[in-house]
Formats: structure tokens, C-alpha cells, sequence
């Protein structure tokens, strides 16, 4: 059986059923939509409006009563299945939602079924298929069924050729930001739709050892120095009619951004972008601005973009993140950007950092250098904007809340009303930079913990691109404090090559990821113990998932004088079995780095193995194959070395409720057994 804490986890959806996301703003600030369900042990996420200048609220749609019962992954379109998988996603009612700028009609799938809201009333709308990703447009709706796009009231609209249409590539939406394949045109009397032919991609195959007699499933994955997908994008008008859009597309083969008539391409090792004007009739295109990069350029949610006067936003990575307009710096050097969220407040409202990168605030950049700052306290605040309203979420140590306000309003603005329930505690994390490089750290003790007892250390790592563990968010160190209380003295540390530092910071792996990342843990936990003499290093422990199941591996295989157990989850154990638009962007080609893909990959480290592995893979991962783990198991089998691997039928990368919790158990014990 599960303890309290874990059996409360996956009831509660990690602490998150209950609780509003995935909103957004109508055109004149009067309304917010949402998902939300109806509290903490219910996982179905209902469609809510809510009145912004008074808060209440109306129910829109009920899967439960549309549907007729949760909506269970078998329902879903082998499309959306694979999108959810790209967000990560799991959710039983409505998974996402698509609007008209001023509300009047939102668009939303369940289980291939469309249904259309418009005038408060939800109603099913015939489709051609197991319907996809819809969106609306004045009283149209076009979606994607099978390998094609179509639209309400017309049928299909893009061809019968063998391509798939309207759909986001791999690449695209797990690793470029991009989980669209369709947008409508301003005139609303055309879309702007991708086209994909992954006919050269490599098939990979996964099946369920647990029901060998469902088929296996093929999956064409740009496996790191093969080919890409063949990504076009074209004018597509209602009556059938496709133009495509003309780009150098052999230089600039990843299509990152559609705004309106404007698109953002990128190069393969994504060190030079371009930003393009789409002509809708010819579809030749523009150049309205270059971008390069000696290392790589980083996809900055939001830009680059045109500003409503015709200048081009951008930023700029030099000692810190900026904005730019035309090129010339508008942020303060002191102020790391991290997210342009839109326009507010006569200015742009960014997500940014201007001291300790475990925070984060929102301020308004006016195009004259003037800086408004919004938030204030130590935490991670975030917001939605539009229509002159902001809808921020402020997570500290304390807590997560969500405020809707005016534009610069100095009145405090009413709650979004969250129905999540209390955490169980609230984890306290010593945090602190460390080493000459100023790593992030932090260290979570157990609760009544008595000074002077040293206990064994677990490093909970990630440690990649991409992903910051140093923050205020409040359901992060809640779970770091549950494996704090089994015993442990809990430590997290940022190493150089994760995000929201510097770009010299995050820059540091470039072209070598195990070095860097290995050696900075290292160091990280000497300096701590100094700090921190309850830290028992002869009894450490390291687990993560994913690029931190890599690192765990990776720990106990090269320094075995630092590290005495690891728990790798779903670790990519030789990144030339990785994808493309990743891989490359890091590590470059294989044929032009092989001594780094070689020093990264942990194959050949199996026969050195002696400290306790314990591997762990879901055996319906699509994003890191379970090929990973099985190899590496395969080569410390050949070798002889002892070590522990959990194979799941049915899992994915993304690990739903009830079962990241189940593993953690077994985590739990092993670690125990090992120190």
C-alpha cells in the first residue's frame, strides 16, 4: 500500500485536480475562459466563463454530461494521444480548448467528438472523422481528421496525397514549441496549414509485452544525424485550393512560429532564424529580420515578433537576456527575459528575472526604456493578458494564488477561484549559490530534523536544457519534503546548461553534456557539505527522470567515489538514439562531433559498474525509447554487473497519476537497501 502521502498524490492529480488552467482573456477584457474541475479528487476539467469585474462564474460545458463518462485515453485519436504525450498532458475531460477573440464561440474535442459553445449552450457538431485539434473562426470551425484538414459547413479542404496535413511534427511540438498544424488567415477565407511527408524517417515500434496480441505501433522518429520530416506550409483557401508558401526550406527546415502572415524558420543546428512576411495569394514570403548565434538561438516564447508600428522584437543573449527592438537594446542589464507574454499597460508585459533566478516577476517594458515592475516578494510569478486584464499566478513557498486586475491597476484585484486542496506540508528548502560558477541549490530537511545527526544524501536531479529546479514552486518541494521525512537530507542542484541563469551559464554544454553537468553536481555537493555537516557523504544517493535519469546513470557509473546508489528513470543512455532537433542543437551533428556524442553516452561505461542501478522505464515511451534502458541493461548483463530494472507495460514518459507514485515506492526501498 501507498503511504498517506503518495495515496493522496495520485488522488489528487499531484496536488492539481481542482485547481484553473489553460486560460485566456476575450479581446475586451469582459471574460476569461478556463478549465477546472470541480475539486481535488476529481480529475475531469470542466469549461467555466468567468465575469472579470465581478468573478462569477457559469459552467459552459460538463464532459461528463456531453461525453456521457471521463474521456480515457483508449477515446482519443491517435493524434491527440501523441500531442497530449508532447505537453504532457493527461486529462480525462476537456484536454484543451480553442476560442474566437471575443468568446463568442469556442471550439473543444472529446474523444474525437466536436463540440461548438456559442451562446452559452454546448452542442456536438457533426465531423468526418475522429475529430482534432479544432479551431474556430466566425461561425466556421476547422479541425483535422485523420491525415487532413477540414471545415464545418465544407468538407475537406487539403489534399488526398499520403502527406499528413495540419498536423505539428515530432520535432515540432516536443522540442520546438510548436503543437500546431493550422491556422486560420486574418480574411478568415483561407488557413495557413503544414503539410508533412515523414516518409524517410526511421520506424520505431512499440508494443505492450502485457496484450501481445494488439498490434505494435510505428512511429517515425528524426533520430539525431538521420533525416527530418519534409515540413511545407501552405495557403490553403476554403474552396480546395493550396499554394504553397516559399521558403529556403533545405537551409531553414524547422518551421517554429505562424503569426498571422508572419512565420519564424530555423536552420538545423538552430544557430540562424529568419522571420518571414507570407504573401497570402503568391505565397512567396519577405525576409523582415535574420537572427544568428555561434552557439545556438533560443525559441524566447513570444518572439521574435512585429510590433504593431512595423519594428521587429527580438532578443538579444549577451551577459543577460534583452529585448531589442530593431536590434537595439530596450531592457535594462540587470533584467533576464525569459517570456514575452503580450501587450498591457501601454507597454510589454514580460516574465523576467533582476537578481536570484529561483524568482520571478512580472514587469511592463515600455519601447522607451521605462521599466514597470508588477510583482513584488519572493516567488515565481506568472500572468495571461489581454483586453487591459491580467490574470497572474503567484507560487511561493506559501502557496499558489491566481489574481485577475486591470491594466496597472493599484487596486488589489479578486481571486480566480482554485478548488485544489491544501498541500499536505509545505517543504522549506535552504537555498544557496554555490561554487565559483553560482550554482542554485537547495536543501530540504526532514521535518523535526535534530542538528547533529548526519543522514544520507539523495541528490534529486534533473540537470538539462531546458528545465529549472530552483524555484518557489510550492508542489516541488512539497514532494522533496516527503523524501526528506523517509530519512534523507534531500539535495537539488542546477548545474550549468540549465536555463534562466545567464546565456554563458546555460551555454556551458555546449557540445558536451556529461562533463559539464556531472562535474558541477560534484562540486555542488562538497561545498553543501561544508555548509551543511549533517550531510553523510559516504552515503549518497542520486534518482531523476529523463535527462536526470541520465545524469543518476551517469553518476554512479563514472564517480563511484561520489555516488553509492542510483535511481535512472527513463534515462537516453546514447544520445545518437535521440532526436534531431534536441541533439543537435547541443551536441551538433554526429558526424561532426562523434567524440562528444562517444563521451555522452553511457554503453560502454557498463562494464565499470559497482554501485547499485536501478533503472526504470515506461515501455510505451515515444520520446526517450525504451531501447535506452534496455541496452544499457543488455550491456551490464554482458558484463556481469549486477543492477535492478522496472519495465512498465503501457507507460509513457509521461508517468499519470497513481503510477510516478507507485514507483516512487520502489525508489523508495531500493534507495534504503542501498544506503
Amino acid at each position: 500500500m501507498l503511504d498517506a502521502f503518495l495515496d493522496a498524490s495520485a488522488r489528487t492529480g499531484r496536488f492539481t485536480h481542482g485547481a484553473p488552467r489553460a486560460v485566456t482573456i476575450s479581446a475586451d477584457g469582459s471574460r476569461l475562459l478556463l478549465l477546472r474541475s470541480t475539486g481535488p479528487t476529481d480529475p475531469v476539467e470542466r469549461l467555466w466563463t468567468v465575469d472579470t469585474a465581478t468573478g462569477a462564474e457559469r459552467l459552459l460545458a460538463d464532459p461528463l454530461e456531453l461525453f456521457g463518462r471521463p474521456v480515457t485515453y483508449d477515446d482519443l485519436p491517435r493524434a491527440e494521444r501523441e500531442l497530449r504525450e508532447r505537453v504532457r498532458l493527461h486529462a480525462p475531460g476537456i484536454g484543451s480548448y480553442a476560442a474566437t477573440g471575443d468568446h463568442a464561440v469556442v471550439a473543444f474535442v472529446l474523444g474525437g467528438r466536436l463540440f461548438r459553445v456559442a451562446d452559452g449552450r454546448a452542442e456536438e457538431v457533426p465531423v468526418a472523422g475522429p475529430a482534432f485539434d479544432p479551431r474556430p473562426h466566425g461561425g466556421r470551425i476547422a479541425y483535422v481528421a485523420g491525415d487532413a484538414v477540414h471545415v464545418t459547413g465544407i468538407g475537406r479542404v487539403t489534399p488526398d496525397d499520403g502527406a499528413v496535413w495540419g498536423r505539428a511534427e515530432f520535432n515540432a511540438a516536443e522540442e520546438l514549441g510548436r503543437t500546431r498544424g493550422h491556422w486560420w488567415g486574418p480574411d478568415g477565407d483561407s488557413l495557413l496549414v503544414t503539410r508533412v511527408d515523414d516518409s524517410a524517417l526511421v520506424r520505431r515500434y512499440l508494443g505492450d509485452p502485457a496484450r501481445p496480441e494488439v498490434a505494435p505501433v510505428a512511429q517515425a522518429y528524426p533520430r539525431a544525424g538521420g533525416p527530418n520530416a519534409d515540413v511545407e506550409l501552405h495557403v490553403v483557401r476554403l474552396n480546395g485550393l493550396s499554394t504553397p508558401v516559399g521558403w529556403d526550406r533545405e537551409t531553414y527546415p524547422y518551421l517554429t512560429g505562424v503569426d498571422g502572415l508572419v512565420i519564424t524558420v530555423y536552420d538545423r543546428l538552430q544557430q540562424h532564424s529568419l522571420l518571414l512576411a507570407v504573401d497570402p495569394v503568391t505565397g512567396a514570403t519577405t525576409e523582415l529580420a535574420a537572427f544568428a548565434d555561434e552557439h545556438w538561438l533560443e525559441c524566447v516564447p513570444g518572439t521574435p515578433c512585429v510590433l504593431d508600428d512595423g519594428r521587429i522584437l527580438s532578443t538579444v543573449e549577451e551577459d543577460t537576456r534583452s529585448l531589442a527592438v530593431d536590434g537595439a537594446v530596450i531592457t535594462p542589464p540587470d533584467l533576464y527575459v525569459r517570456r514575452l507574454v503580450g501587450n498591457h499597460g501601454g507597454g510589454l508585459l514580460v516574465e523576467a528575472c533582476d537578481g536570484d533566478p529561483a524568482e520571478q516577476h512580472l514587469f511592463v517594458v515600455h519601447l522607451d526604456g521605462r521599466l514597470d515592475r508588477l510583482t513584488h516578494g519572493a516567488g515565481t510569478h506568472s500572468a495571461v493578458s489581454g483586453g487591459g486584464v491580467l490574470v497572474t499566478t503567484s507560487a511561493t513557498l506559501d502557496g499558489v494564488t491566481r489574481t485577475v486586475t486591470g491594466a496597472l491597476s493599484a487596486e488589489p484585484g479578486h481571486p480566480l477561484t482554485d478548488l485544489s486542496g491544501p498541500l499536505p506540508h509545505l517543504g522549506r528548502p535552504v537555498f544557496a549559490r554555490v561554487t565559483e560558477h553560482g550554482l542554485p541549490t537547495a536543501v530540504v530537511y526532514p521535518r523535526g530534523h535534530v542538528a547533529g545527526r548526519q543522514l544520507p544524501v539523495l541528490l534529486d536531479v534533473y540537470g538539462g536544457p531546458g528545465y529549472q529546479a530552483i524555484t518557489h514552486n510550492p508542489r516541488v518541494w512539497t514532494t522533496k519534503q516527503w523524501w526528506a521525512d523517509q530519512g534523507f537530507l534531500v539535495v537539488t542542484v542546477d548545474n550549468r546548461g540549465t536555463p534562466n541563469v545567464s546565456p554563458d551559464f546555460t551555454r556551458a554544454m555546449f557540445r558536451r553534456f556529461s562533463q559539464v553537468a556531472l562535474d558541477d553536481q560534484v562540486a555542488a555537493l562538497g561545498t553543501l557539505a561544508d555548509r551543511h555537516p549533517d550531510l553523510d557523504l559516504s552515503r549518497v544517493g542520486v534518482r531523476g527522470w529523463s535527462f536526470g535519469g541520465y545524469l543518476a546513470a551517469l553518476a554512479v557509473l563514472r564517480r563511484p567515489d561520489v555516488f553509492h546508489a542510483a535511481s535512472a528513470g527513463a534515462p537516453p543512455t546514447d544520445f545518437r538514439d535521440y532526436d534531431t532537433a534536441y541533439t543537435e542543437r547541443y551536441l551538433g551533428l554526429p558526424a561532426d562531433n562523434p567524440d562528444g556524442y562517444a563521451a555522452d553516452a553511457l554503453i560502454a561505461d557498463a562494464p565499470g559498474l559497482r554501485r547499485p542501478l536501478l533503472l526504470i522505464h515506461g515501455l510505451a515511451d515515444d520520446n526517450v525509447h525504451p531501447l535506452h534502458s534496455l541496452r544499457l541493461s543488455e550491456a551490464l548483463t554482458a558484463h556481469g554487473r549486477p543492477h535492478a530494472m522496472v519495465a512498465v507495460p503501457g507507460v509513457s514518459h509521461m508517468t499519470p497519476e497513481g503510477v510516478g507514485e507507485r514507483l516512487a515506492a520502489i525508489e523508495l526501498d531500493f534507495l534504503r537497501a542501498n544506503l
